[in-house]
């Protein structure tokens, strides 16, 4: 009965272990918590262009930017500890999409940063 409950318990370990990962906007799987919010969404009424010139002004104010992928369209930082992705999306014409996805170094996720972040964006539309 012992060895039961033993091979249960380490089956549903093995099951915990394998899904604990999320994915960001670029694609890529990382080791972290699952099924916790951490994005936020803002749409605005400009070209791709534009809102890709504030948000790397935005993410190179608030830390260091690593990446910039002009195919996928998504521009990556990180702030002390955190990972930041904005992927932009062009939904209609000059109307477009920003998604901002914040995680920290363990893979908890910070909406609060994520929600700061998306804010500047607009505001350094205008």
């Amino acid at each position: 009965m012992k060895q039961k409950i033993f091979a249960l318990a380490s089956a549903m370990g093995l099951v915990l272990l394998a899904t604990a990962c999320y994915t960001s906007p670029e694609g890529r799987h990382h080791a972290g918590v699952p099924f916790k919010k951490d994005t936020i969404e803002g749409r605005y009424e400009r070209p791709v262009a534009q809102v890709q010139v504030a948000a790397r002004k935005v993410l190179e104010d608030l830390g260091t930017l690593r990446g910039d992928d002009v195919v996928t369209k998504v521009l990556e930082a990180r702030v002390d500890t955190r990972s930041i992705w904005v992927k932009l999306e062009e939904t209609e014409a000059n109307v477009t999409r920003v998604i901002v996805q914040v995680r920290t170094k363990n893979g908890g996720s910070d909406i609060d940063l994520a929600h700061e972040v998306e804010k500047r964006i607009a505001l350094q539309l205008k």
